[in-house]
């Protein structure tokens, strides 16, 4: 999609134009993350970072053979030769003393590096006296890591076959000891280094004979009989590491400038070879007055990075650091360069020792292999800090001159800073991580080094991964202890980012105390709000289910903390920190009963009415962990639970569904608790169900009301429709067998009632959600939502009895109202709790139903499914297993069939071939009637369901929450980025907007004088009940009762046709397309208050239900009403929605609340309404002929600022006019038209059109009139009242007549009418062609 600007406007025809600002400006509705994305968490990433087994290196054995003044037999050396021996000349003291102090030296060399360990030395040995040292070390090394230094520079070369040579007693042989023993002895884990000739042989030889090993293993392992399998087994040497100093055919260096163990000096003595190595470089000579003595007198100490020699050693270790990051894979470096610290310095010592020995044709050989390293670009970096240092030296030394620190650090920032502000989004990971690690050590640079790192982990969960992985976590701990205020800002939002990806650290936190950082943060009133929301969430994350993290949190007075900051106006921190407060309580009583004494609920009580959805999710989550306490209750306890019971049901008609799907789950945590007082409550009205009928127009099927059933082939299926859990498949009654020809649409889709009949051949889309053993549901949507109707009608106190009033009843009820949210997700939750509790109810008081197994003859009428429940099949037939492959291909699995065929009862269809609910519900459960051998293997105990409420029954919304701190917060978000497609795609919406806007305007200020060119026809599934054209594409969507199809009235072809999701005995009344100018969406409604909002809809995906809630609560469908009627305003974002109430509801589609609520103040429904977001007015027009004027900005008392009276009959619409001097326009049933100024108390104008009106619109732009009559004809009147056009007949349809008009529509801009009528067509009527 992404157009060159100049192009796309050029395709437009719009060269010089630009969008309208106002487009640009326009709010969107619905379209914030939780709108767009699945409430749920991020998949975790399996974290390597973390060393499964940390190891050290507890005992070393230094085995020397020098037989000093002795050469061996077989290497000729050059003269003058290389002869120092860890820095000693062995020639400048007597042979014993030069092999006692080299052999000190080098343990000191080692100490510097490992100073715990033990050390032995071995000079000169026998093999008894190696076989005494390695088996002494390995029994107390235990299961740790044991060091074999060889030097054999004083004996032969390794041979072919895998010995090393050592001396006999008197040192008159050489004796061969082979490395297979060297192996049993020294066991594993080990280490090797071999510092002699041709040692690449010692590892090829130690390769093979530990092959050899894992074949005896096997061996053994699989013949027990076998000689190897009585012996002990040798041990396995895959833990082993080995050094060694040259390939297997090359001989060590003979250059008198070096030490004779070059490769030792290399590995323990790094700074001091590296530095002469430097000096004996040509490009040395360009740092005058550097000599080899000077080299000697460099201030300062190792371990001091202060100093010029410590902070060389630091440059050397971040430098060797960084080039093992960045060429080895991840584990291996893990293993190597993180697991021991003697393993890690001897190979960062290793890449500097194949540097200086290749130079002089040596290749050191490791196991396991290292890719080479040696010509890796960082060197050039040490090259030139030792440069800088040592230029330094002559006049420290000579002058006492202070020392310039070196530049290093400060440059690999900047080069790190670079890669952070120029790279592309896919890249390869920046080569300085590891350096802004060791950066972390120094107090100069910390600060910008964790601003640094803080704008890298930002980047996302794998810049997280790849820090935590180069070691980053133990230094950003250890920073915890800093009392620098400076760094708190950048502590906690890396911290927060670690924690969004890898939970599992709340354990170190907590183990080292860091959590008392994040609450002092959290405490400061002077740190901003973003900062304290961070330090929230971490804190959030440390109490999470981590019951030593909520002890210690208690402690440091979190809750205090937490309830001061709950009306804080920033709103991410008031959600985190009532998550925050929910989870330091959840199975914590100790924390809940801080809160009582400190008010916590009565505190959070504000937030229930927050304008911001998420703060309002986690409140109620809050309050649901608050009273999901599984402590012992006592009388103040219940009280308080009762208490919030009461504030939480006063958000069942919120307008955000995760708001309501969290109000569920809390809602569950109170049925768990009270279990048996629900367990009366559902037996109650369970019982109520029973002897109570609705008068309700589900049961009485009036012929205007129902979708006829055809069988014709023209009409393929709906679509089916994703709705976020289950891809419900929809299967319509429309394309099902004539057999079935008395059905009609339920809630879900699937045929509502069957006859015994036809079970056999009949179809139904199944979707368990019912228990995790998949048992169907016993209480189906069906009568849950009559138990819903009869509470709501019956004079419930008389029947009920004393309890109806209790908490509990109103929470039921509250249940039963969530179990019938328009919104699926929610209605399946609450489906579950009250299935559970239902099925505790019924296995409570009929256990002797359960063990009958008598009953499986007995058979009851199939009741209705729904809610992707299960048909309950006559004769008790098992529950199908729920197929996804079914419900997403509309597939429809047929029920299972018993050997034995059941006996059915006489049957009796009813009117409309609906059974009344009474006969369809069955009242003795089948499913559990098994016989009891097989009770407990089906899951049917009440054991299997005892705790699946609470285990289950969560929105994930906290997770979902956490991703926030995961994703990058600093980066610019898509749509405000000039380039990004995203933007490109809305720039060119725009440019369509406003040529559609220019070319329908030039058309209607000509005036219109006809309007009957018909240019599209076609025939709905459905017979229409509203149209409504897409105000800028060619899409026209066409309601029926409960579907919804779209046409391109451009290419006359059909693009979708869906399911609106209502139940059965209600229909889709109004339709309004929100965001028509961006991204469109779709609301429509229904007579019973629901609204749904719908996307992806006329495109090749998938419809998919953003939100949906219910619009107004207390509406009853009626077959006559005027059912909802709503007006949109995008400018406000405010929704205007009436209808058989007597009220008009405003709602706010930002903060999905109830914002106002406008009295009509007559006796009689609402049948349109029209508001003007600029004069603050609405207008609406009544049943009783009245119109209302009301100014939304008056208190509800003092808004109604005008009636007018003049109707005598139903108002079929009223219409405001959007500029400010506009008129409402209204008409009535009798075709009286009359214009109102909303200042006059009497009309300015009146027209008479056709008599008996069934539907009528009014075109914003041209002023035209379309007035649908009863008696199949349309007519079409200008602003004067003359009739421009009268359509009788449709075009090239053999004369055929137009049908009863059901609905038309004019197009916001266009002059085209679209007109359904009772005969299935929907026809659109245009001016002439020449003029379009």
């Amino acid at each position: 999609m992404k157009m060159d600007t100049d192009l796309l406007l050029s395709t437009l025809g719009l060269s010089e134009e630009e969008p309208d600002m106002n487009d640009w400006e326009l709010p969107l509705a619905f379209m914030k993350k939780r709108h767009s994305e699945k409430i749920e968490g991020s998949k975790a990433l399996a974290q390597s970072w973390r060393m499964k087994d940390r190891m050290k290196t507890v005992s070393v054995a230094l085995v020397l053979c020098l037989n000093v003044g002795v050469d061996p037999p077989d290497v000729v050396k050059t003269s003058p030769c290389a002869r120092l021996e860890c820095w000693i000349d062995p020639l400048s003291m007597s042979p014993q003393k030069a092999l006692e102090t080299i052999g000190a030296n080098l343990q000191k060399q080692y100490e510097n590096w490992q100073p715990r360990a033990r050390y032995k030395q071995s000079l000169d040995p026998t093999v008894d006296e190696v076989k005494k040292l390695c088996t002494s070390l390995r029994r107390n090394a235990k299961e740790e890591r044991v060091l074999f230094h060889y030097n054999g520079h004083g004996v032969p070369r390794p041979t072919v076959n895998g010995e090393i040579w050592v001396f006999n007693k008197n040192y008159t042989q050489y004796i061969p000891l082979s490395i297979y023993d060297l192996q049993t002895w020294m066991g594993s884990p080990s280490i090797f280094v071999y510092d002699c000739s041709n040692a690449g042989i010692i590892v090829k030889s130690f390769k093979q004979f530990a092959l050899q090993r894992e074949q005896e293993l096997e061996v053994a392992a699989i013949n027990p009989s076998h000689p190897l399998a009585q012996m002990s087994l040798p041990p396995s040497m895959k833990n082993c590491i080995q050094l060694a100093a040259c390939e297997a055919s090359e001989l060590l260096p003979m250059n008198p400038d070096l030490p004779a163990d070059l490769f030792t000096s290399c590995l323990t003595t790094p700074i001091k070879i590296a530095l002469r190595w430097f000096c004996m470089q040509k490009s040395s000579k360009l740092v005058p007055g550097v000599t080899l003595d000077l080299i000697e007198k460099i201030p300062g100490r190792l371990n001091d990075r202060r100093t010029p020699l410590g902070e060389l050693n630091w440059i050397f270790t971040a430098i060797t650091d960084t080039i093992a990051w960045n060429v080895l894979p991840r584990d291996l470096f893990q293993k190597l360069f993180r697991q021991d610290l003697l393993v890690a310095s001897l190979f960062r010592n290793f890449l500097l020792a194949e540097r200086i020995m290749r130079s002089y044709n040596c290749t050191p050989v490791s196991s396991p292999r290292l890719p080479p390293t040696y010509m890796h670009a960082m060197w050039q970096a040490w090259d030139l800090a030792v440069d800088i240092c040592l230029s330094q030296l002559p006049t420290i030394i000579e002058e006492g001159t202070a020392f310039r620190h070196s530049p290093f650090f400060a440059e690999q920032l900047t080069a790190f800073q670079v890669w952070l502000t120029m790279g592309v989004e896919n890249r390869n990971p920046p080569e300085q991580l590891p350096i802004v690690l060791q950066v972390l050590l120094s107090q100069v640079h910390r600060l910008r080094a964790l601003d640094l790192l803080g704008r890298f982990l930002d980047l996302g969960p794998w810049a997280v991964s790849l820090a935590l992985s180069v070691g980053i976590f133990p230094y950003v701990l250890k920073l915890l202890q800093s009392s620098a205020r400076e760094l708190r800002p950048l502590l906690v939002f890396i911290w927060a980012k670690i924690l969004a990806v890898d939970s599992s650290c709340q354990a170190d936190l907590v183990k080292d105390n860091g959590h008392k950082y994040f609450l002092s943060v959290l405490a400061d009133s002077y740190m901003p709000a973003e900062h304290r929301t961070m330090a929230v969430f971490i804190l959030a994350v440390i109490v999470n289910s981590y019951s030593t993290g909520q002890e210690a949190c208690l402690q440091g007075n979190l809750i205090a903390n937490c309830l001061e900051q709950l009306s804080d106006p920033h709103p991410l921190l008031r959600q985190w920190v009532a998550i925050c407060l929910g989870r330091i309580w959840q199975n914590f009583d100790p924390a809940r009963w801080c809160g009582v004494r400190d008010s916590a609920h009565e505190k959070l009580y504000i937030l229930l009415s927050d304008p911001i959805p998420e703060v309002r999710c986690a409140a109620v989550f809050a309050l649901g962990t608050f009273v999901g306490n599984s402590a012992e209750r006592t009388d103040h306890s219940t009280t308080i639970d009762h208490n919030v019971a009461m504030m939480l049901a006063q958000l069942i008609n919120d307008g955000s569904p995760v708001v309501r799907k969290e109000l569920v789950v809390a809602l569950s945590h109170l049925v768990v608790q009270y279990e048996s007082n629900f367990c009366t409550v559902a037996l109650q009205f369970i019982e109520e169900e029973k002897n109570y009928t609705v008068p309700s127009p589900a049961n009485t099927a009036e012929p205007g009301n129902l979708t006829p059933v055809r069988d014709s082939p023209a009409i393929p299926r709906l679509r089916s429709v994703n709705s976020y859990t289950n891809i419900r498949a929809v299967t319509t009654a429309r394309n099902l067998n004539k057999s079935l020809q008395n059905l009609n649409l339920n809630e879900e889709g699937a045929p509502a009632a069957f006859s015994p009949g036809n079970l056999s051949t009949s179809s139904s889309a199944s979707s368990t959600l019912g228990s995790p053993d998949n048992d169907e549901y016993i209480l189906s949507f069906e009568t849950l939502d009559k138990m819903r109707r009869v509470s709501s009608y019956s004079s419930l106190n008389s029947l009920i009895g004393v309890s109806f009033n209790s908490v509990y009843t109103q929470i039921w009820r509250v249940l039963l109202h969530l179990a019938a949210d328009p919104f699926p997700e929610v209605s399946d939750l609450a489906m579950k709790v009250l299935n559970c509790i239902a099925y505790k109810a019924m296995m409570n008081t009929r256990p002797q139903r359960i063990l009958d197994s008598g009953s499986l003859t007995q058979s009851a009428p199939a009741s209705p499914t729904s809610k992707g429940t299960h048909i309950h099949h006559a004769g008790g037939s098992p529950p199908m297993p729920s197929t996804s492959s079914s419900s997403l291909t509309n597939e429809v699995p047929k029920p299972p069939t018993r050997d034995q065929p059941a006996t059915r009862p006489p049957y009796t269809p009813t009117i409309g071939g609906q059974a009344p609910h009474s006969h369809q519900f069955p009242r003795t459960r089948k499913m559990f009637d098994k016989g009891p051998e097989q009770g407990a293997e089906d899951g049917d105990e009440p054991c299997g369901h005892r705790n699946y409420i609470s285990a289950t029954l969560q929105t994930g919304l906290c997770d979902w929450s956490a991703k926030y701190f995961a994703q990058p917060v600093t980066k610019i978000p898509e749509e405000h980025d000039l380039q990004s497609q995203v933007r490109m795609e809305r720039q060119w919406r725009f440019l369509r907007n406003t040529r559609v806007r220019k070319q329908s305007r030039s058309i209607t200020q000509r005036g219109v004088s006809r309007l009957d060119d018909q240019i599209f026809i076609n025939r709905n599934p459905g017979v229409p009940s509203v149209v409504k054209f897409h105000p800028f594409n060619t899409c026209i969507a066409v309601a029926d009762k409960d579907s919804i199809c779209f046409w391109d009235w451009e290419k006359g072809e059909r693009l979708d046709y869906f399911y609106n999701g209502n139940p059965r005995y209600t229909r889709i009344t109004a339709m309004e397309y929100l965001n028509g100018h961006d991204c469109s969406l779709l609301l429509t409604a229904t007579d019973d208050g629901a609204l749904r909002v719908w996307k992806n809809f006329a495109d090749q995906k998938n419809p998919e239900m953003v939100t949906a809630w219910q619009g107004l609560s207390d509406m009853l469908p009626t077959t006559r009403g005027a059912g909802m009627v709503v007006d949109w305003e995008q400018e406000t974002g405010l929704l205007m929605t009436s209808g058989d109430v007597r009220i008009i509801r405003i709602w706010d589609t930002d903060r999905e609340m109830k914002v106002q609520d406008i009295p009509t103040g007559a006796d009689s429904c609402v049948t349109s309404l029209s508001c003007d977001s600029q004069r603050s007015l609405i207008v609406a027009g009544l049943g009783d002929g009245s119109v209302r004027v009301f100014d939304r900005r008056m208190g509800p008392n003092e808004c109604r600022i005008m009636t007018y009276r003049e109707h005598s009959a139903w108002v079929v619409k009223a219409h405001l006019q959007k500029d400010t001097n506009g008129h409402i326009i209204s008409v009535s049933v009798n075709g009286d038209v009359r214009f109102f100024e909303p200042r006059t108390p009497d009309s300015v104008n009146v027209l008479q059109t056709v008599k008996g009106l069934t539907a009528l619109d009014i075109h914003p732009q041209a002023n035209l009139f379309a007035c649908g009559s009863m008696n199949q004809f349309i007519a079409l009147y200008n602003a004067s009242g003359d009739v421009i056009s009268n359509i009788k007949y449709y075009d090239g349809f053999m004369g055929q007549r137009i049908g009863a008009i059901s609905c038309l529509a004019f197009h916001p801009h266009w002059p085209h009418l679209a007109v359904g009528s009772n005969d299935y067509y929907m026809s659109i009527y245009s001016t002439e062609k020449r003029l379009r």
